[in-house]
């Protein structure tokens, strides 16, 4: 069997070709992602540094090694799935000649060896080119994560044998992962319905395909409903979980919306060689429609989550503030804003330079804002966790939005240093959570020398005076040189914006592989479709079409396959949006979601094309030869 397995490699490697390849990549980009990961962990931060900069090049450390677990784990997802669903779909190509093995006294077991054994051979084969493809992968990722802003320039990765040897365990892993279910299902067939396609090995719907599909559709749909109640981090997992459960259940019913298809096509062309392919060939459109599926639910679904989330955040803000404009300026200059004819309260928000320590935990050296309370509480109407805002005077301290989960309790005295004088705060409340990080600690300005945030950046939420005209004290303020004004629902929008920047650096990452990976696995699906139909295609040339016509049908029914991909994988993305929609109204009181329509455009074009190109060439190529040479004379 091992030496079959190995001649079987050889002689129909156009068949594993696409499940190599996505081994390889898939080696290479775990191989990668760890040197990274690792490397991120223990940095070695330059001495000389601002306390900002030292906090802002660890906090970009932090972002990276959560951009390369994910990226590790997304690509072993992605690596399972399409070898499991390409082996799938050639075991499904070959069920003749196992079949004929079979017959000719091969047992289920030596079948599963066979299978098995080439899948083995897949998984070497796949890890031994996705070493040297690491290390190219190490440098770009490197490259990409520096050129975001997450990791200085400075920054290298050293390489490393383990992660080599781990990615290497991992590809083989997954190829005998990604076979081990086709391998059960092809020794069970009997061999003679193998051959006259009845039965098991004609049933596209198989009792293990029903169970797998209709248990990640409750998976997904459970995940949503538990998403409507879920936090900012649950939501955004479950968001991730239905994307990927998502795409596994749809793939699995695909089966089932192919005939629908067929259906709704032969109202449209009745009698088409187009339609009659569709419903003849069941198995090869799922296998085709598959890895779209996974293409739009991961593109659609992290984007529409992450730009949900940033517009969240901009509503979110907007209602928390109980004012009419917003001005940006430093310290000294917000200090003339209640001095302009119309202004009722200003509240300013000097962003300081000091330090706070909470006992062992670490150093807080950014987003510490000084206010004064009565003015902040004014002006925002986001109600405290736990204390009361007028008790913020004196030598206290209060939690901000992004120490929440640090679990600061009232009463604890932090340790802040000012100019290099130490001070014992008093922590007298804290703010809620919110779907921005927001401010680590807030504290009273009166307690700070003038120095420490006459220069400090502020923002300062400015309430108009009932008679007056919100957009002619804002000419007042500009006027008198004192900052940018913006109205709060422009503030509100600008930093949405910001937040959205901050996600697209992690996006470009995520989407570039899962839009690589669906990229490889397309065109291998088209490639393995067509490439196998030679003898059709020859049966629909000596029935009277000419070789363009048989080319146009096979490009008419793959494109009709890649619809739809693209509408179940909409649909997986839509089930994620609506749990994002269902958290963020939890949250804020307001359903807010952001539908991706310009990368929805994109993505539909681009597949398509892609689709369309391959299965072109594809088809083009398999009828090159004479028909009559492909077809039996009985026939």
């Amino acid at each position: 069997m091992l030496r079959m397995s190995f001649r079987t490699f050889l002689e129909r490697w156009q068949l594993f070709a696409g499940a190599v390849l996505s081994v390889a990549v898939g080696v290479a980009l775990v191989q990668a992602s760890f040197m990274v990961l690792v490397a991120t962990g223990e940095p070695r931060i330059p001495e000389g540094l601002s306390r900002q900069e030292h906090d802002r090049i660890r906090e970009g450390f932090v972002g990276a090694a959560t951009v390369m677990g994910m990226t590790a784990f997304l690509a072993m997802f992605l690596a399972v799935f399409i070898v499991s669903s390409t082996f799938a779909f050639t075991v499904d190509q070959r069920r003749r000649d196992l079949a004929l093995l079979r017959l000719t006294g091969g047992s289920r077991g030596q079948v599963r060896v066979l299978l098995l054994s080439e899948s083995v051979l897949l998984g070497l084969v796949g890890s031994a080119l996705g070493v040297p493809i690491g290390l190219v992968a190490k440098h770009a990722q490197t490259w990409l994560l520096v050129g975001i802003g997450l990791l200085p320039d400075w920054f290298a990765a050293p390489w490393r044998w383990q992660a080599v040897a781990v990615a290497g365990v991992i590809g083989v892993g997954v190829a005998l992962t990604g076979v081990f279910a086709a391998s059960l299902r092809a020794a069970r067939i009997r061999p003679l319905e193998a051959l006259r396609e009845t039965g098991r090995a004609g049933r596209v719907m198989t009792t293990s395909r029903w169970l797998l599909g209709l248990s990640s559709a409750a998976c997904t749909v459970a995940m949503a409903v538990w998403a409507h109640g879920a936090n900012l981090i649950g939501a955004m997992l479950a968001a991730l979980g239905i994307s990927m459960v998502g795409a596994v259940a749809m793939s699995a019913l695909s089966p089932l919306v192919v005939p629908f298809t067929a259906w709704l096509l032969g109202l449209l062309l009745p009698g088409s060689l187009v339609v009659a392919s569709l419903r003849d060939g069941v198995r090869r459109s799922a296998a085709t429609a598959s890895p779209l599926i996974v293409l739009v639910s991961l593109l659609l679904g992290l984007a529409g989550t992450f730009g949900s989330l940033a517009a969240a955040g901009g509503e979110e803000a907007k209602r928390s503030v109980n004012g009419q404009l917003v001005v940006t300026s430093t310290g000294a200059q917000a200090e003339r804003l209640p001095g302009i004819e119309g202004v009722a309260v200003a509240s300013r928000q000097n962003t300081v330079d000091i330090t706070i320590t909470a006992g062992e935990r670490r150093s807080v050296y950014s987003g510490i804002i000084a206010v004064d309370a009565a003015d902040y509480a004014r002006t925002h109407t986001l109600v405290p966790a736990n204390g009361d805002l007028n008790a913020l005077t004196g030598d206290t301290v209060f939690v901000g939005p992004a120490q929440h989960s640090e679990w600061i309790r009232a009463g604890e005295v932090l340790t802040a240093q000012v100019e290099g004088i130490p001070l014992s705060l008093t922590v007298v409340g804290g703010l809620p959570e919110t779907l921005e990080p927001g401010e680590n600690f807030v504290v009273p300005r009166r307690i700070l020398p003038p120095r420490v945030w006459e220069n400090a950046p502020t923002e300062s939420v400015v309430q108009v005076e009932t008679e007056q005209n919100p957009g002619a004290v804002a000419e007042r303020i500009e006027r008198a040189g004192i900052g940018e004004v913006s109205t709060v629902a422009d503030w509100a929008e600008a930093r949405a914006g910001r937040n959205q920047a901050e996600n697209m650096k992690i996006l470009s990452v995520l989407m570039g592989l899962a839009g690589l990976y669906a990229l490889m696995a397309v065109v291998n699906s088209v490639v393995v479709a067509c490439a196998e139909r030679r003898r059709e295609f020859a049966v629909f040339r000596v029935s009277g079409l000419s070789r363009p016509q048989v080319v146009r049908t096979a490009v008419a029914e793959a494109t009709s396959v890649a619809v739809i991909g693209l509408a179940l994988g909409c649909a997986v993305a839509g089930a994620g949006l609506a749990g994002i929609g269902g958290s963020v109204r939890a949250a804020i009181g307001v359903a807010v979601v952001r539908v991706p329509w310009t990368l929805l455009a994109v993505v539909a074009t681009g597949s398509l094309a892609v689709v369309a190109v391959t299965s072109g060439i594809t088809a083009f190529s398999a009828t090159r030869q004479r028909p009559v040479s492909l077809i039996p004379t009985e026939e």
